[in-house]
């Protein structure tokens, strides 16, 4: 299928612009993605409705805590991604298309994923697990479909898409858990294949458009978790999508190529949430650790635990009409 966003240029390149790469692909090679490819001069998308993977998660997995808690989310992927993170858990179908040139799954309409999710009473449809920026044309022609059919659109993204491709989705996407994987662009650089500024440019477009974010930070030890760094990420969350975005702070486990370090202190977990807080964030969480308090939506007005949580499942919910039921504190989501 043809893809979108693309320019033509000379001596038959092409330009495409759907993230930030903007990668100028020659006659017969590929993108930074491995699955978008210049064919005579127009630019194919080789993986539309090439799924490899499907499952009906919990929303809280992707993770959002703000959008229908406790309900089923339709979450699909193909494979590729424009990044090329040495901790990604997801390498085995991230990365095969870059590595390998290979592309596989199975073939669906979108009009075949929106039936499967309403049949399985799915609120939303998550694009996630690989980065669903490059799968684009299938996002969008799915989005389309189930939101008239008032089932939810949800991007589990790195943020590097560019304006245009974000502007293109947004009547149809409803929310989005955006990795902002460090406040620093050597890590960008070195550990993922990208650049900071262009993700928070991203993330500054999503307010724009209404979106609803939440952030998700993997801390690595050594790498992303310095005090000073982890301040600067919150205020930046603070003061340009404000302070009611809510922030999970995720432990790191050793996979993939970064198997040189620990998994996170929970110590140093435990400080980060305080950061979060202390810089004024409503709703700061920790992810990875099952049990821990940080799972917890609290009441920023009062302290009330609103909601309990247990990994991805929620045992008690007392929100009501988006409310806490003692103080009366709007609290920040989709919840109806």
């Amino acid at each position: 299928m043809e893809a979108c966003l693309y320019e033509s240029m000379e001596d038959g390149k092409v330009r495409c612009n759907l993230c930030h790469h903007r990668c100028r692909i020659k006659r017969g090679e590929r993108g930074i993605c491995g699955v978008r490819e210049n064919q005579g001069g127009r630019l194919i998308t080789l993986v539309y409705g090439r799924l490899i993977a499907r499952s009906i998660d919990p929303i809280e997995k992707k993770p959002l805590f703000h959008l229908y808690p406790s309900s089923l989310s339709y979450s699909i992927a193909t494979v590729g991604c424009n990044m090329k993170c040495r901790f990604c858990q997801n390498a085995d179908i991230s990365q095969i298309s870059r590595e390998q040139g290979i592309i596989m799954g199975d073939y669906y309409t979108p009009e075949e994923i929106v039936a499967s999710a309403e049949a399985a009473g799915c609120k939303s449809i998550a694009y996630t697990y690989t980065e669903p920026t490059i799968f684009f044309e299938f996002c969008y022609d799915t989005a389309r479909i189930a939101h008239d059919r008032g089932i939810l659109n949800v991007f589990v993204t790195n943020g590097y898409m560019t304006p245009e491709a974000l502007n293109m989705i947004a009547p149809y996407l409803d929310a989005a858990n955006v990795d902002l994987k460090a406040f620093n662009n050597e890590f960008y650089r070195d550990q993922c294949g990208a650049r900071l500024d262009n993700v928070l440019e991203t993330l500054k477009v999503m307010k724009s458009l209404n979106i609803l974010i939440e952030i998700t930070t993997l801390l690595i030890p050594g790498l992303n978790d310095n005090e000073a760094e982890l301040k600067q990420l919150a205020m930046f969350i603070v003061e340009f999508l404000g302070p009611e975005t809510p922030w999970h702070i995720s432990r790191f486990h050793p996979h993939y190529k970064l198997l040189d370090r620990p998994p996170t202190p929970l110590k140093i977990i435990q400080k980060a949430r305080d950061i979060g807080l202390e810089a004024g964030l409503r709703y700061v969480y920790v992810g990875n650790v099952p049990g821990d308090i940080g799972e917890n939506t609290i009441c920023y007005q009062c302290s009330k635990t609103l909601i309990q949580r247990w990994g991805f499942q929620v045992s008690h919910n007392e929100i009501r009409e988006g409310k806490c039921p003692q103080c009366g504190a709007p609290i920040d989501g989709i919840w109806t």
